[in-house]
């Protein structure tokens, strides 16, 4: 069994509304193109020009405009929805959760998976520290697919490997991410095919990728990459959709050649 999948790639504006409509043309377009799941970046529905500008913006859980339109969109494609991330109104004042909402092709709710390690990064005139307007989340998230588990993290979540082991078994692992155009550079793809292939699976990275109007640059380079490592699609920069297959074939075939999941010891 072959099922298509996408990653959406943007370069989200401090504004919701135009956010909303290149996430709808895209959305379509993964749709259009015979993707059954297509996975959106983190802080798609908002890069504002400050950390803060995204608090005013929180909803709260089942009721809000963006999450409206996520359930929309997945009902309209029947299509799993992967939302990227937006945010949810945290316990702490003048912070938010930054969260993944995955929607059924009904349109339901499927699963909330709250970011965990929350980026901080320093060197030279860049500096970035999450924890100013996020609390982290407390536990992973995973659904079930037609065609296995899936595994959900996001952006920074990418550099701690227990995380995915906690996971357990999964077909595909989703990655929204908005990686500063620094860091990718040294580490996205790498951290991201020792991923696939230290979990047998499948990888779908959807970032953000190009220069925002706050004057950061992200990364970009949304791919798709199999179990053994191996990069099947790839967009670098600028707005797309990067699709391609999870094979459960190949993937079983993979992890009956080199049962390196079975071989765990610790």
């Amino acid at each position: 069994m072959k099922t298509t999948v996408a990653a959406v790639q943007m370069i989200s504006t401090p504004h919701i509304e135009e956010n909303m409509a290149s996430a709808a043309r895209l959305v379509r377009q993964a749709a259009e193109g015979g993707a059954h799941l297509v996975a959106l970046p983190e802080y798609w529905p908002i890069m504002g020009m400050s950390d803060a500008d995204k608090v005013a913006h929180a909803e709260q859980p089942g009721s809000g405009p963006i999450q409206d339109f996520m359930a929309e969109s997945a009902r309209r494609h029947k299509i799993w929805l992967i939302g990227g991330t937006l945010p949810l109104a945290a316990p702490d004042a003048g912070k938010v959760m930054n969260t993944t909402l995955v929607y059924g092709p009904d349109g339901a709710s499927v699963v909330r998976y709250d970011k965990i390690h929350l980026f901080g990064f320093t060197k030279g005139d860049e500096s970035y520290d999450e924890a100013r307007t996020i609390v982290p989340g407390a536990a992973v998230g995973s659904f079930e697919a037609p065609f296995g588990r899936v595994g959900l993290s996001v952006c920074y979540d990418l550099r701690f490997p227990e995380l995915y082991r906690a996971l357990g078994e999964c077909a595909l692992i989703v990655v929204p991410a908005a990686f500063t155009h620094t860091t990718g550079v040294a580490h996205w793809e790498v951290l991201l095919r020792a991923r696939a292939i230290e979990n047998q699976c499948y990888v779908l990275a959807a970032a953000q990728g190009g220069l925002h109007a706050n004057g950061r640059r992200t990364f970009g380079h949304s791919m798709l990459i199999d179990p053994w490592g191996e990069v099947k699609a790839q967009l670098k920069e600028g707005e797309g959709v990067v699709s391609g297959q999870v094979d459960q074939e190949f993937l079983a075939s993979v992890r009956e050649s080199l049962p390196a999941l079975k071989h765990r010891r610790l």
